[in-house]
């Protein structure tokens, strides 16, 4: 699918928007949500526009599926989390705030509270930061 002007993801993908990014291959990307939850929150993204779950062939999905078991694998490694929350949202009343299909592995401690959106800015420092740890936590992941 063509990508669409104004979807924040798409800009991201297109290199027009910034972000702090983890990994990347042909079908997905993977980068730091600028609004973390929890320090290590991730969005799995597809690279070609859909909306969300419906309208992602499976192919897209099953990418999304296997970037993420990747990624959850070096979050573990490097963060060391007690649980990691993975989450997918479909349309406004599901919470979804971005309509381009993504996913999100949410790193979480004993007593967090079961938060899935943060309106605080994380620190630009902090995020590169982290998004490197994960990098390197990743290059020993197997593909």
């Amino acid at each position: 699918m063509e990508a669409t002007p104004d979807c924040i993801f798409c800009q991201i993908v297109a290199g027009a928007a910034p972000s702090f990014p983890v990994c990347e291959d042909e079908q997905t990307l993977t980068f730091l949500d600028l609004f973390p939850v929890s320090p290590g929150h991730t969005l799995v993204i597809t690279r070609d526009h859909y909306e969300n779950l419906f309208e992602a062939p499976s192919a897209a999905l099953e990418a999304v599926a296997a970037t993420s078991k990747r990624v959850a694998g070096a979050i573990r490694k490097e963060l060391a989390p007690d649980g990691l929350g993975i989450f997918q949202l479909n349309g406004a009343a599901a919470g979804q705030t971005v309509f381009h299909y993504h996913l999100h592995l949410l790193p979480r401690r004993m007593g967090d509270p079961m938060t899935l959106h943060s309106r605080v800015r994380g620190n630009a420092e902090a995020l590169e930061a982290m998004a490197a740890r994960l990098r390197a936590a990743l290059a020993t992941e197997p593909a």
